[in-house]
């Protein structure tokens, strides 16, 4: 273990000096899918402890993770993707380093059916499969607080790594996707979405009942727009590429969706959450 943590410095140095040689690490990932799985299984608990916690309901559960497996068979990156739904009001979905992605019941319970559902994933999944949470804590976090993290993860103390942990959980509570990385998510989303066998307007319907939630209630979704940017391009982008590519554009948006009735019983079963559980945002340092 003492020869893995003298490894990875010298191996992130190396690739520091080719990006300063290249144009920069924005597009460069500077730590092994292995790193990054360790990363974000260490911070799991840390962060759903700030959303409140997993639902206390083995069915619902299943029910996410069913609707998120389907839509991860379909990733062209090889990831222990697992799905998990978290007891906070405040609506959001966001994916940790690794595959480990998470809905809340306030985004859920805003939602009208299973398409819709399996959009949001398909385009968490859509940020993992392009390590979009992992280039943007690298900006965000720093390369060199990255490298005591992953340092800590694999040869640290318990306190070293529930700092680690802490520090990982709160970049993504706090992560800010760019503009340009949530139309690929959504484009990612939408092909992943109809391979998985549902109707790709389910990724339009999802934005404008996004888009008209924050006219009606802002306050809720302030922290998603800040960390996942919607505008109404968004969702023009998403209708045009459905009718241009010919692998979308043979389904109709005035068709129902045939999960609507399973959706809506899960949903029915949905938690009301503690005000409490609304979490409080860690600074990064």
């Amino acid at each position: 273990m003492t020869h893995r943590r003298l490894l990875l410095p010298a191996a992130i140095i190396s690739l520091l000096m080719s990006c300063m040689l290249q144009a920069g690490c924005g597009s460069v990932v500077l730590f092994s899918t292995e790193e990054e799985i360790r990363m974000g299984t260490e911070a799991a608990p840390e962060l759903e402890k700030q959303f409140g916690g997993r639902v206390d309901n083995q069915q619902l559960q299943d029910y996410v993770s069913q609707i998120g497996q389907t839509v991860a068979a379909q990733s062209e990156r090889d990831m222990p993707y697992e799905y998990t739904l978290v007891n906070s009001d405040v609506p959001n979905a966001f994916a940790l380093p690794g595959g480990k992605i998470y809905i809340t019941v306030g985004l859920m319970s805003r939602m009208t059916n299973e398409r819709q559902l399996a959009a949001v994933l398909g385009h968490e999944t859509g940020h993992v499969a392009n390590r979009h949470n992992m280039k943007n804590l690298q900006r965000q976090m720093g390369v060199s607080i990255m490298v005591q993290v992953a340092g800590a993860f694999f040869d640290g103390t318990a306190g070293q790594v529930a700092g680690g942990a802490a520090k990982i959980a709160g970049g993504v509570v706090n992560l800010r996707y760019s503009r340009d990385d949530e139309y690929e998510a959504d484009q990612i989303g939408l092909y992943y979405t109809q391979r998985a066998g549902y109707n790709p307007w389910g990724m339009v319907e999802l934005l404008t009942v996004l888009n008209n939630l924050s006219d009606s209630e802002p306050g809720k979704f302030t922290e998603m727009f800040q960390t996942h940017p919607l505008s109404s391009k968004r969702i023009t982008e998403a209708e045009d590429m459905i009718q241009a590519d010919d692998k979308l554009r043979g389904y109709s948006k005035d068709t129902p969706d045939p999960h609507v009735q399973r959706f809506l019983e899960m949903r029915a079963l949905l938690p009301k959450p503690k005000p409490e559980t609304t979490p409080k945002v860690t600074t990064v340092e």
